[in-house]
């Protein structure tokens, strides 16, 4: 489902970038999302995976960024 709905929360002001190789360090042309609510859910170094969708992508979380998502959100609602 694209856009608003039930059980979905917007990350107001999110930072996205494509981040060009060769610049700022970039070893690779990626996505960067920046959001301090991500941060706490993915840590620093953790992979997880993407897959494309028709309106944008999808990131899969492990069970682990699963257990801090869901403790985040039970704190902000």
């Amino acid at each position: 489902m694209s856009g608003p709905g039930e059980g979905k929360i917007e990350l107001k002001k999110a930072k996205v970038y494509i981040h060009v190789k060769g610049k700022s360090n970039a070893r690779i042309t990626h996505v960067d999302i920046e959001h301090p609510l991500i941060n706490k859910i993915i840590k620093d170094k953790e992979a997880t995976y993407c897959a494309g969708k028709p309106s944008g992508c999808f990131i899969g979380l492990k069970k682990e960024m699963i257990k801090r998502a869901e403790n985040l959100l039970k704190r902000i609602s």
